[in-house]
């Protein structure tokens, strides 16, 4: 396969970078330390249009191919895993929703406010219901021809500061909990709604305290009699879980892309450090041991950049990707962890405080590993794929 960028390609990576290193990096830490949203960031994205990457341009956004979208994508995670997180959710999870299921009449009323205006969010995941989603309880009963919904989603990015959020319920309370977990297949009379963040009995409550991610907006969304029109409705009545897996597949690349991000940060700053810092009245960088970390970190983000490359390579040619995305995002995730955790090394005690990033960078890819499916979840996927058995069962 072709791995060279075209022109393209090569001036968005560009332009992202340069943006990233202006306007994203030098307030990385203080917004990390203050758990502070980046309220006069999120204009300069949409001015960018890198909130709108996904999104065609008869829709408002910019139309890039799925690489160029990944490369904006690594290089958001490069400088902030926050600021990533809220641009992949909005567009590799929201957006990937409306344009794979939604109307014509739904497209043209919200993938432009997507692009130019405001944030979308994903829910799905439950107090109760994680890595088992056709366990959800949240419900939508039929109300004339608006449904009702009730319920609490749990960890949502972007959902107490987002244009809306898609929200997947039971539409069906008749039918068994119990599914095939994040491999999909049955819907279990789940079903996908379109939701705006403003609507009467939508609470979106800011999750403060976490490991990682600080400066994103991570919400507890709680819905009370939250009344939602039939026309936003995504796809058909119990397809939700087909729409949910459909997306992930996306999420799962821009995921991929993202830690990627993360592990060139870990090469960059330890090469640096390692430059930087004396002992022994030498470079640490001369010594075999601080050079096998490094060639360790570069080892597992060259790796990490062929697989989500391959799975923007199978995109663009119009292939399905699910075992591809899921095992871009499972090496990446893991290997970003590795290489931050390598990183620390490298900076000694210096590492284990913020006056440097490797620290931030640590506590960022940890999660990586959890959440769009956790590691453990996507073993049993390609077990599936691979053994013809479903472990879900």
């Amino acid at each position: 396969m072709d791995f060279d960028l075209s022109e393209q390609q090569q001036q968005i990576r560009k332009l992202a970078r340069d943006f990233c290193d202006a306007e994203v990096a030098p307030h990385a830490r203080e917004l990390d330390r203050t758990e502070a949203f980046p309220d006069e960031l999120l204009p300069k994205l949409f001015e960018t249009g890198f909130l709108g990457a996904s999104i065609p341009e008869e829709y408002g956004g910019m139309g890039v191919d799925y690489l160029s979208y990944g490369l904006i994508v690594e290089e958001l995670g490069r400088t902030d895993a926050s600021i990533r997180s809220l641009v992949s959710v909005s567009c590799g999870l929201a957006a990937t929703c409306l344009l794979n299921w939604g109307t014509e009449e739904q497209k043209r009323e919200w993938l432009p406010r997507l692009a130019t205006e405001g944030l979308g969010a994903f829910g799905l995941t439950e107090p109760n219901a994680g890595s088992d989603p056709a366990s959800m309880t949240t419900g939508a009963s039929r109300d004339g021809s608006d449904w009702l919904l009730n319920g609490t989603k749990m960890w949502i990015t972007n959902g107490s500061r987002g244009l809306f959020t898609i929200v997947f319920a039971r539409t069906d309370a008749a039918r068994g909990a119990s599914g095939e977990g994040a491999g999909g297949g049955r819907s279990s009379g789940i079903t996908a709604f379109l939701v705006p963040q403003d609507s009467r009995g939508y609470d979106g409550n800011p999750i403060h305290g976490k490991l990682g991610l600080r400066a994103g907006d991570t919400a507890e969304v709680v819905l009370r009699d939250v009344r939602v029109p039939d026309a936003n409705r995504l796809g058909e009545v119990g397809d939700g879980l087909k729409v949910a897996f459909n997306a992930l597949d996306s999420g799962r690349f821009s995921l991929a892309a993202g830690a990627t991000g993360i592990s060139q940060a870990c090469l960059d700053a330890s090469v640096r450090y390692a430059d930087d810092r004396l002992q022994f009245g030498r470079k640490i960088s001369s010594f075999q041991l601080v050079q096998a970390l490094i060639s360790e970190i570069y080892l597992d983000l060259e790796a990490s950049r062929a697989l989500y490359w391959k799975v923007a390579w199978k995109h663009m040619k119009g292939e399905r990707h699910t075992v591809e995305s899921s095992v871009a995002k499972t090496f990446c995730s893991e290997a970003a962890v590795r290489n931050a955790d390598r990183a620390v090394q490298v900076h000694g005690g210096y590492g284990y405080s913020d006056e440097y990033p490797v620290g931030r960078y640590l506590r960022d890819a940890r999660v990586t590993t959890l959440y769009e499916g956790t590691s453990q979840i996507q073993r049993l996927l390609l077990g599936r794929h691979l053994t013809g058995e479903n472990a879900f069962v």
